[in-house]
């Protein structure tokens, strides 16, 4: 059992404006020391926990495809797939990758609840629809994890992230050093 024991009470300071004290204002606070926290808590219930811990993690882990997954979507782009580079514009500009469009992770999520003609005059091309399949890349994937963390609470299902994204794409491409 886990027991807190208070070991300093910091007292309140009262300010007022026409008198100037020579304390220093410390917001009220209590320390607490943990007694007891290096007991090992029941094996069993950590297992369980890291168990569902792991299987709700699964749920919104999208799926991950490398350079060799994505370069054919490059060389036959369809209207059932989107490879969307959520880059700021200004990385954008260094280049990309060839059929993707842009749409700035800072704006994702606003976007993604727009009517699909705001959408469109906004970004330049067609709303995805929520069964689309939409590859997201960045730089180096961190940021198209976080895409698809996005697009999966506004209801799009069929996610991938391109996890080496740019960076591994000009490895491989050869391209301009980003």
């Amino acid at each position: 059992m886990l027991r807190t024991v208070p070991l300093v009470s910091v007292p309140r300071i009262s300010l007022r404006p026409t008198r100037v004290s020579a304390r220093i204002f410390r917001p009220s606070s209590q320390a607490f020391a943990r007694y007891e926290s290096s007991k090992s808590a029941d094996p069993e219930a950590l297992r369980a926990a890291r168990k569902l811990h792991d299987s709700l993690q699964r749920d919104w882990q999208s799926p991950i495809l490398t350079y060799e997954h994505v370069k054919p979507k490059t060389l036959r782009p369809s209207n059932e797939a989107y490879l969307i580079d959520v880059r700021e514009p200004d990385e954008v500009i260094r280049g990309s990758i060839p059929s993707s469009v842009n749409l700035p992770l800072s704006t994702l999520a606003t976007s993604l609840n727009l009517k699909p003609q705001d959408f469109r005059e906004k970004h330049g091309f067609d709303k995805p629809e929520a069964t689309q399949e939409i590859v997201f890349y960045c730089r180096s994937g961190k940021r198209s994890a976080s895409a698809c963390d996005i697009a999966r609470r506004h209801g799009y299902q069929n996610l991938f992230n391109y996890e080496g994204s740019w960076l591994d794409w000009v490895a491989k491409e050869g391209g301009p050093k980003p």
